[in-house]
This record gives C-alpha cells, sequence and structure tokens, in this order.
C-alpha cells in the first residue's frame, strides 16, 4: 500500500494532533459559516435529497447571473461535521459567478462509505436539476474522496450529469481506503478489502476525462500527500498540486478568496 514503513497507521492519518492549535478550528469554523449564512442573501438552506434527516443541502446563489454549478463535500473522516461548518468556504466561487452547493450526509457507522458516496451523488442530482449549467466538484479530505469517486466508473451520477462535469478539485483527499483498515477508525467503517478497494478512486477507472486537481497542504501529514500523488499517477486527467505552508486544516482557506490559486483553479478556465 506504501513504500514507507508505517508502523502506527492511527498517528499516519491523525491531522489534529500535528497541527498547533487544531482544537480551536471548528468553532472557527461554525462561527464563520454561520455569519456568512446570515449575511449572504441570495441562498436556499436545507434543501432535501432523502429521507433521513442529514439528507440536506444549502444552495448560495451569485450576486450576477450563475456561471454553473460549483459542489463543495465536506471532510471529517465521514464521522463529523456537516453543511453548516463550511458555508463561508463558498466565497471565492460566488464571487466567480458561480452558484455553490454544500451538502450533508449521514455520518459512519450510521451510513457505510458506499451508501455515502451515494448520497452524494444524489445530492450533486438535485441541485443540477435547480442549477442550469457546468458542474464543478470540490471537497476536502473524505469530501476529496467523495468527489473523485463520482468520476469512477461506478458513479452514482447518471450520464447526463457526468457530462456536465468540467472540472474536479480534490482538497487533501483519500483516494486509497485500505490503509484506514489499519486504524482505530475502521471499527466504525467496518471497511473490508474488497470494500475499501472498490471505494478507492486511485484504485478505479475514472469514466470522465473531466480535469482533476489533486490539491495537498505541503505541512500535512505525509501519507495525504502520498495519497495525492498517488490519483495523479492513477488517472491521466489528474494532476498533484502542492500548496506551499499549508497544513490540513488551513489548506482550504484558499476557498474564501476569490483570487487565490486554489479559487482560480476551481472556477477559471
Amino acid at each position: 500500500m506504501t513504500d514507507i514503513c508505517i508502523t502506527d497507521w492511527d498517528d499516519a492519518y491523525a491531522n489534529a494532533a500535528h497541527i498547533q492549535g487544531a482544537e480551536h478550528y471548528p468553532d472557527r469554523w461554525a462561527a464563520d459559516a454561520k455569519a456568512f449564512r446570515t449575511d449572504w442573501t441570495g441562498k436556499e438552506l436545507d434543501i432535501v435529497y432523502g429521507n433521513k434527516e442529514r439528507l440536506r443541502l444549502d444552495l448560495f446563489y451569485p450576486e450576477v447571473t450563475s456561471k454553473g454549478l460549483v459542489v463543495f463535500v465536506h471532510g471529517g473522516y465521514w464521522l463529523r461535521f456537516d453543511k453548516s461548518y463550511w458555508s463561508h468556504f463558498a466565497h471565492g466561487a460566488l464571487k466567480h459567478g458561480w452558484t455553490v452547493c454544500l451538502p450533508s450526509y449521514e455520518l459512519s457507522p450510521a451510513a457505510d462509505i458506499a451508501e455515502i458516496t451515494k448520497q452524494i451523488g444524489v445530492a450533486i442530482g438535485v441541485a443540477g436539476e435547480r442549477v442550469r449549467g457546468p458542474i464543478r466538484l470540490s471537497g476536502h479530505s473524505a469530501g476529496g474522496h467523495l468527489v473523485t469517486r463520482m468520476l469512477c466508473a461506478d458513479t452514482p451520477l447518471v450520464t447526463s450529469l457526468v457530462e456536465r462535469l468540467e472540472k474536479t478539485v480534490s482538497i487533501s483527499g483519500l483516494h486509497d481506503l485500505r490503509p484506514l483498515r489499519n486504524t482505530r477508525m475502521n471499527e466504525h467503517f467496518k471497511l473490508t478489502e474488497t470494500g475499501a478497494t472498490s471505494e478507492s478512486a486511485a484504485l478505479q477507472k475514472p469514466i470522465s476525462t473531466c480535469p482533476v486537481t489533486a490539491w495537498v497542504g505541503a505541512e500535512e501529514r505525509p501519507e495525504f500527500i502520498r495519497q495525492s500523488r498517488l490519483l495523479a499517477e492513477a488517472w491521466a486527467n489528474a494532476t498533484v498540486h502542492i500548496d506551499p505552508e499549508k497544513h490540513h486544516f488551513d489548506v482550504i482557506d484558499g476557498l474564501l478568496d476569490a483570487n487565490s490559486d486554489l479559487t482560480r483553479t476551481l472556477v477559471s478556465g
């Protein structure tokens, strides 16, 4: 699974333990997201896309005619958080004239990762019915995994949606889930070797030639850098970008800024 000898897989995937002040990030995200939802006027919140309580999405509309749909799928190892922590990260794309969708999804162990993948496919479909034009996908960490899964041969997206996919930016994504079987988190995931393989984008063939950028911070855990490089090696339509001086929690900050390299990579071209 890797050419590096790892003896402590929990530490290999432990982000907060290696980030100074990590404990403050969730409260800061939640407060900034709440303020953004209050201030941004063009929005539809808690749109139902399934029959479970967490299957809701938010849409934020730009102040000009929409160019299309950007989807941002949150991370948290499929175990924590929801859309309410991330609303403000729509800002950069909104300023470029894109409508932004942020979905919640069921968390593990209530849903396994394969089921969460299907839920995100449904969420994109519901948002795509409401917003015309091309679709661009982005996601962070577990969300980075979920958006690249939309491009695999067994995508849950219908053909008409796949044809609208224009670009994907997977931020600190997980593209080979087999190592997670060695972590305590697998008590929740219950990944088998077969299940981990089928849910690993880097082990699947892409169904679309949609360009993919595997974006990762230079200060992240080595496993996350390896995971991004792995996708770029496996898929001809994927490239890797290593963001200097960024760690797992601040690597997404570029989405706040319309002029950042991250936002421009997502919305330009």
